[in-house]
């Protein structure tokens, strides 16, 4: 299927519209030989350090590649950038790219994932910790409404009745759980954490995916013209990426401060918690055979888990085959 196959479609199901909108803060190595855009998923933070340390530190360029990066937000669907030739590859969701592919016939491919471990999972405080799913029986917990059915799939794993846990509408803000109004919230493990310390509570959390939903998360996804038409760049790229994630790696608080007053301004984070949320992701994107990897056992929990919400994933909708010439 080529791109141009059900593309109005496609974008229409995907809600491009607002992807398609202008998006602030992109920037482009300028002396490279081929040019390659990417979409990040979202605003520019720690969740993204390791591409920021591959454009400044020249490895794009040295790899043959003019990289465009543009960053995401609220209202970027990455996967409508792709369908539309915005970007060449995208970081997103598996649930959201494989929902495309099955539902509107999306001619997607999953090339890698950032995250091994989703780091979604659910916060609460410290004086009245909830450190499993079935602590939260009984008790009010707070999920985004495009979440509900991952939490509803955690709780059926396990054995929860929905029945039993109280879920209500969240607008990732810690308020409510700091007041007390909830008891728990759905958010990033990775980074929330910080901001309820920040405000003089401590927190605690537990991952989804350590209680049976096992996603990974910003997965590299192409569609099948740019993988066969720039395989070879991808392959650049991806080894660009993965030596820069390993320097940003090699010591978690080094390289957040010098993105302070580029990537990172106007964002209305501090310092601190990049370093926090760097720190948090380190064991979430590791593996033995290096960032971006899917092995066999990591494919199969995912297309079970996304069985479990009713979304029919197959092992062709990934590719590895990239991944097996990667260095680094």
């Amino acid at each position: 299927m080529t791109i141009c196959a059900n593309r109005r479609q496609i974008l229409k199901t995907l809600g491009a519209g607002a992807a398609l909108a202008a998006v602030p803060g992109f920037v482009r190595h300028a002396a490279a030989a081929t040019p390659l855009t990417m979409q990040a998923a979202w605003i520019n933070d720690a969740e993204f350090a390791g591409y920021f340390a591959a454009i400044d530190e020249g490895y794009y360029k040295d790899a043959g590649l003019d990289v465009t990066y543009l960053s995401g937000g609220p209202d970027v669907i990455p996967e409508s950038s792709i369908i539309s030739g915005k970007a060449d590859l995208a970081l997103t969701t598996p649930d959201t790219t494989i929902k495309a592919i099955v539902d509107q016939g999306a001619p997607f491919k999953i090339i890698g994932a950032q995250y091994q471990k989703n780091p979604i999972g659910i916060v609460s405080l410290a004086k009245a910790p909830i450190h499993t799913p079935a602590e939260l029986k009984g008790k009010t917990l707070a999920v985004p409404p495009v979440n509900v059915i991952s939490v509803e799939a955690m709780l059926a794993i396990n054995g929860i009745d929905r029945g039993d846990v109280n879920i209500v509408p969240y607008a990732y803000d810690p308020t409510p759980l700091i007041k007390g109004e909830i008891d728990a919230s759905l958010d990033f493990t990775t980074n929330v954490p910080f901001t309820i310390e920040q405000q003089g509570e401590k927190a605690v959390s537990f991952l989804l995916y350590d209680f049976g939903y096992k996603t990974y998360n910003d997965t590299v996804v192409v569609t099948e013209d740019v993988l066969k038409d720039k395989r070879a760049e991808l392959i650049a790229w991806l080894s660009a990426s993965r030596r820069g994630w390993n320097d940003n790696f090699a010591d978690p608080r080094a390289l957040p401060p010098r993105f302070a007053d580029t990537w990172f301004k106007g964002t209305g984070r501090t310092v601190e918690n990049e370093i926090y949320f760097n720190i948090a992701q380190k064991p979430l994107m590791e593996h033995p055979d290096g960032i971006f990897a899917m092995d066999e056992e990591g494919m199969a929990a995912n297309i079970e888990t996304l069985r479990r919400i009713g979304i029919e994933a197959t092992p062709d909708m990934f590719d590895t085959s990239l991944l097996a010439e990667v260095q680094g």
